[in-house]
């Protein structure tokens, strides 16, 4: 019999699905991305680095699954909150059919602005704010590296230069030069084949030695079970919070009882596919 109120931990119970789970994961699975960039500064840094064209950026501060409270409205996790000098960046990893809308990217840059100043300061303290997706797919079909998006005046030809800038990063990406690189190990399940030597001794740490095992056991499973929490909350708004939570909870429990446990992380993050097997599951 479950002890009340104790966690259910993702069940794996043989060497041989923890060696087959642990050689298909990889940086673009936000999971597991969020348990190797955790505690790891240094890889969060190299990636902002890469991205944005800036050899000599220093981050302060990393959080992975930071969570941003909204009082009045929709609250965020965020795959990686990180700071530089006057500087905020969100970084997130979307897989599949996942939303990378650009009114989501906007939603996140507004919650980084809001949780940026303390009452009474001036809008001149609002920090520069980064929004970037890596999406598993090339977004915008043309084969770029990169889509960046700022606010523009077509009458002035010139930026508004307000400070926040939108990023999409090509999953699909592949070519000899940085970002080309970084796709690759961010699309690579063996360390040893990867370009980049901090991320390869970070993914090489959390899948080959004892101590990053029991990170990525319980890490998976604190960050599914964060997002679950929050998904029931969402849902709790339109049908009552117990009874989203409960909806939910039934339907991670059937996949954790099939080892679907990459469809129990996708079921936090899409909504389409949540509603497609609260149907096929026959969960009211």
């Amino acid at each position: 019999m479950e002890t009340p109120g104790k966690k259910k931990r993702i069940p794996i119970t043989t060497d041989e699905e923890l060696r087959r789970i642990k050689e298909e994961l990889c940086l673009m699975d936000d999971c597991f991305m969020t348990v190797c960039f955790k505690d790891c500064n240094s890889a969060v840094q190299l990636v902002l680095r890469i991205i944005l064209g800036k050899p000599d950026l220093e981050v302060t501060d990393v959080t992975v699954q930071k969570n941003i409270p909204n009082d009045h409205g929709r609250s965020l996790i965020l795959d990686i909150h990180a700071k530089s000098e006057g500087v905020v960046y969100n970084c997130e990893v979307q897989n599949g059919s996942g939303d990378s809308s650009p009114r989501r990217a906007r939603y996140h840059g507004s919650l980084l602005d809001v949780h940026s100043l303390n009452k009474g300061d001036p809008f001149s303290k609002l920090p520069e704010t980064y929004v970037i997706f890596i999406t598993e797919n090339d977004k915008y079909g043309k084969g770029l590296p990169l889509y960046s998006f700022d606010r523009y005046c077509p009458a002035l030809g010139d930026n508004l230069d307000d400070g926040s800038h939108i990023i999409y990063v090509n999953g699909k990406y592949r070519a000899d030069d940085d970002i080309g690189y970084l796709m690759q190990d961010f699309n690579c399940t063996d360390p040893a084949r990867m370009h980049y030597n901090e991320l390869a001794e970070r993914v090489g740490y959390i899948k080959d030695t004892e101590t990053g095992e029991r990170k990525m056991r319980s890490g998976i499973f604190d960050d599914i079970e964060k997002r679950a929490i929050e998904v029931g909350r969402e849902e709790g708004r339109e049908e009552g919070r117990t009874e989203g939570e409960n909806r939910l909870a039934r339907l991670i429990k059937i996949l954790l009882d099939q080892g679907r446990y990459e469809d129990v992380s996708k079921v936090t993050s899409d909504v389409d596919f949540r509603n497609k097997l609260y149907v096929e599951e026959d969960i009211a």
